[in-house]
C-alpha cells in the first residue's frame, strides 16, 4: 500500500519529538522507505527534522537527505556536526555524498571528509569534487562491478560477489585489461552459461558505449537516451575505467535542467522556489520585468513617431495589441521548437534551409490569418484598404517574428549561452517592438499618410 502522510501520523511523530523519545521514533519509522521519511521531514521544522535524523539509522536518513529540497537539506545540515554529517555520507554512494558535501562551506567540507572512517570512500568523494560541476566526472559514482579480461569465470564470480557488497544496484559488469582500461562489458547470460575455467576474454562483449570524465552532462544524457542505456561507464583521459553514471542520476539532471529552462522561459533569471524569500524572488524576477518595461517604452516611442497616422486612421490604434500579440506568440512558438531541438540535438542541416522552411511556414500561417482578418473586416463593414493593411502587416510581422524566434536561440547556443533564454520575455519583447514598427511602417506605405 502506498504511503500517505496523515495529520494524525504527523502529530504522533511531532509528539515523540517533543518528548525527545528517539527510541520510539526509531521503532515507528525504521521500516519506512527513505522517500517516505523525506516526505515527513519536509513537514517538520528544522529542529524537529534534525532530531528525527539523529534518532534514525544513517542508512535510512542518508538517502532521505538526498530526497529533500535543497533549502530544507541546507538548514538541517547546518544543525548537524561534521561527525554526524560524515555518518550520513558513509551510507551513500559516492556521487550522492559528493553532491551533499558540495553544498557545504569549504572549511566544513574538510572537517566532514576527515570524519569519514572509510578512507577509500573519502578519497573517492574528494576525487568527484575535483571535477567541473556539469561534467560526467562530477555526475558519476565510483561504485561499480568490474572484472579483468584475464580472469576465469570462476574467479570472476568470486570477485563480483565481493565488489557487489558496495554496489546498490548492478546495472552492468565492465571488463578491463590489466592496466584498468575499459575493454568491454560482460553479459550475465554469457557468464552463467560459460564453463568455470573459461577466460573472460573469450566471452565478453568488446563493444561498449562510454563517456569521459570531461564529457558534458547534456551529451551524457543524449547518449543514454539515444542508446536506451540504464548505465554508462566513465573513463579518464587514458581510457581507465573510473566510474559509472546510472539512469536515475541522469533523470535527476534532466529534471533540474528542465526546471531551470521552464523558469527562464517564464522570465525568471535564477533557480528559485515558491517558498524562497521575497528578496530572492525579486532578484530572480525583476531583471526581466525591467526588460519588459523598456520594451514597452520603446513601443510607446515608436507609436509617438506615427502620431499623424493615428490621427488620420484612429482605427489602427485598436489593432496594435493584435499585431503585438501575434508577433510575440509566433516568436515564442518558433523559439520553443528550436530550443527543444537544440536540447535533443535534432537541429541539423544548413541555416539557409532552415531559413527557407521558416519563411514558408510563416507565409502559410500569415496568409491564413490575414485572410481571416480581411473576412472579419468585411463582416463588420470595415474599410477594405484598412483590412488589407492589417492583413499585410500581420503577414510581415509573422515572418519576421518566426525568423527572430528561430535564429536567436541558434546564435545564443553557438555562443555558449543557454538558448532557453530566448523562449521568454526576451523574444516576446523584441518581437513586440519589431511588430509595432512594421505595422505602422507598412500602414504608412499602403494608406499613404
Amino acid at each position: 500500500m502506498q504511503f500517505q502522510l496523515t495529520t494524525d501520523f504527523l502529530n504522533t511523530i511531532e509528539r515523540l519529538i517533543d518528548n525527545k523519545d528517539g527510541k520510539a521514533l526509531h521503532e515507528l519509522l525504521q521500516d519506512y522507505h527513505f522517500a517516505d521519511i523525506a516526505e515527513i521531514i519536509e513537514e517538520l521544522n528544522s529542529d524537529e527534522a534534525t532530531f528525527l535524523i539523529q534518532s534514525l539509522e544513517s542508512d535510512l536518513t542518508g538517502e532521505a537527505l538526498m530526497e529533500l529540497d535543497d533549502d530544507v537539506r541546507e538548514k538541517i545540515l547546518s544543525r548537524l556536526s561534521p561527525k554526524e554529517i560524515a555518518e550520513e555520507l558513509e551510507e551513500l554512494d559516492t556521487d550522492d555524498a559528493a553532491d551533499i558535501i558540495a553544498e557545504l562551506d569549504d572549511h566544513i567540507q574538510k572537517e566532514v571528509i576527515d570524519e569519514i572512517k572509510d578512507e577509500e570512500h573519502a578519497a573517492d568523494i574528494q576525487e568527484l569534487l575535483a571535477y567541473d560541476e556539469d561534467t560526467a566526472g562530477a555526475l558519476m559514482a565510483k561504485e561499480l562491478v568490474q572484472v579483468k579480461e584475464t580472469w576465469t569465470v570462476a574467479g570472476c564470480v568470486r570477485e563480483m560477489r565481493r565488489q557487489a557488497e558496495n554496489v546498490t544496484r548492478v546495472h552492468s559488469i565492465y571488463v578491463t585489461d590489466k592496466e584498468g582500461k575499459l575493454t568491454g562489458r560482460l553479459s550475465l547470460k554469457d557468464l552463467l552459461t560459460a564453463g568455470e575455467k573459461t577466460k573472460i576474454s573469450d566471452v565478453f562483449i568488446p563493444k561498449v558505449d562510454y563517456v569521459t570524465v570531461h564529457t558534458d552532462n547534456d551529451e551524457v544524457a543524449r547518449i543514454m537516451q539515444k542508446y536506451d542505456l540504464d548505465a554508462i561507464p566513465v573513463v579518464d583521459e587514458t581510457g581507465v575505467l573510473v566510474g559509472r553514471i546510472t539512469i536515475d542520476d541522469i533523470v535527476d539532471y534532466i529534471k533540474e535542467e528542465a526546471d531551470k529552462d521552464y523558469q527562464m522561459a517564464a522570465g525568471i533569471s535564477q533557480d528559485v522556489e515558491a517558498d524562497d524569500s521575497i528578496w530572492q524572488l525579486t532578484r530572480a524576477r525583476l531583471p526581466w520585468l525591467v526588460l519588459g518595461l523598456f520594451g514597452g517604452l520603446g513601443s510607446v516611442y515608436i507609436m509617438q513617431g506615427f502620431e499623424d497616422a493615428l490621427s488620420t486612421f484612429p482605427i489602427l490604434f485598436f489593432f496594435t495589441p493584435l499585431i503585438a500579440a501575434m508577433a510575440g506568440n509566433v516568436g515564442v512558438q518558433s523559439s520553443a521548437i528550436i530550443v527543444q531541438g537544440l536540447a535533443n540535438d535534432n537541429v541539423k542541416g544548413s541555416l539557409f534551409n532552415r531559413l527557407l522552411k521558416e519563411v514558408g511556414l510563416a507565409l502559410i500561417n500569415g496568409t491564413a490569418l490575414g485572410l481571416l482578418v480581411i473576412l472579419f473586416g468585411f463582416l463588420v463593414g470595415q474599410d477594405q484598404l484598412v483590412s488589407i493593411t492589417i492583413a499585410v502587416s500581420m503577414l510581415s510581422v509573422i515572418i519576421v517574428a518566426a525568423l527572430v524566434g528561430t535564429f536567436v536561440p541558434i546564435i545564443l547556443d553557438k555562443r555558449g549561452i543557454d538558448p532557453a533564454i530566448a523562449t521568454g520575455p526576451f523574444i516576446t519583447t523584441s518581437n513586440d517592438i519589431f511588430g509595432i514598427f512594421l505595422f505602422f511602417y507598412i500602414a504608412k506605405l499602403i494608406l499613404g499618410f
